[in-house]
């Protein structure tokens, strides 16, 4: 291993768990940083890692677990905003990683990995999702000329035990009427599968190639949205007919969906969605990675309504491995 204490944050969350699990099982020294370590207790099960009571947002609370690190891998974002300053795009997408990469650089980190989205883009002109997302990556970018080694990766659509892709449209179907209706449904997406962007963090600390690099993560399919929540209906076992709604009714849906609790749908999620979520050039093949289908995980912890189930059943595993 080329480096030996990776101070994580944004580590409690979906790819973070994994993400812990992977490293402490290569022997990294983990570091987590988290506002309420009692609720993310079951982390420390995995070796080599260690909870710590912080606010990633306070730039003095950073520093001295960086002074520790010598890589620091950020993995905060969020999906859609809320009231609070932690929940809003500029300040967890754009300012947080700048804050993030400049406090490695007067702390002496010597790696830093960063967490994007494909398309993410600061000229983006209507989602601020992808706007701000792209903003943040070139703030940690621009940190290269102070000698910090820097790569950004950036997945498509990520799905796996716990996600919140498919998962989330499992729930939905089970409550819906038979008829479901879709907003977007000609959106594409080429799905990633946890493990394989998981890997290619990994490979990218272990690869001096990788660094200054913004590394599209995609899987080996491409798919409608509509063909991804069919498959997963099928997957189900249910019968439900799914509506693909047009451009005025997917606009209206995000309107409506945006202002209930939980926003399970927004305006700024209809924007995202007019992007293709697919890749040009795949990173993975170059890393050593064969991209795994959906077909191949997906209805291990879809099946039979238990997916949580699976889902702890597959961390337990993992933490023995």
């Amino acid at each position: 291993m080329k480096y030996n204490s990776i101070c994580l944050l944004g580590g409690t969350g979906f790819v973070g768990q994994h993400m812990a699990s992977r490293l402490s099982r290569l022997g990294y020294r983990v570091t987590i940083l988290t506002r309420r370590c009692e609720r993310h207790r079951d982390l420390k099960v995995n070796r080599n890692v260690q909870l710590v009571e912080a606010s990633v947002f306070d730039c003095n609370a950073l520093q001295p677990h960086f002074r520790d690190a010598d890589v620091v891998i950020n993995l905060v974002g969020i999906l859609n905003e809320g009231g609070a300053a932690d929940l809003r795009f500029a300040n967890v997408h754009a300012e947080f990683p700048a804050m993030v990469a400049n406090t490695a650089v007067t702390t002496g980190v010597k790696r830093l990995l960063h967490m994007s989205a494909l398309n993410a883009d600061a000229g983006e002109s209507t989602s601020i999702y992808l706007r701000t997302k792209g903003e943040g990556e070139n703030s940690v970018h621009a940190a290269q000329a102070k000698g910090l080694a820097v790569t950004s990766l950036r997945p498509s659509v990520i799905f796996g035990p716990g996600d919140s892709f498919f998962n989330r449209f499992a729930t939905l179907l089970r409550m819906s009427p038979p008829v479901f209706p879709l907003a977007c449904p000609d959106s594409r997406f080429a799905p990633v599968y946890i493990g394989d962007v998981v890997e290619a963090f990994v490979q990218s600390l272990e690869q001096d190639a990788t660094i200054g690099k913004r590394l599209d993560l995609c899987g080996p399919d491409t798919f409608t949205l509509k063909q991804l929540v069919e498959y997963t209906r099928d997957t189900l076992g249910l019968r439900r007919h799914i509506s693909g709604l047009g451009d005025g009714m997917s606009r209206l849906q995000a309107r409506m969906l945006g202002m209930m609790p939980g926003k399970p749908f927004t305006l700024d999620n209809y924007h995202s969605l007019q992007r293709s979520s697919t890749c040009r050039d795949n990173a993975l093949p170059s890393l050593g990675i064969t991209p795994t289908p959906v077909q191949a995980v997906v209805p291990g912890y879809l099946a039979s309504g238990s997916a949580r189930a699976r889902y702890d059943e597959f961390r337990r595993h993992s933490r023995r491995a």
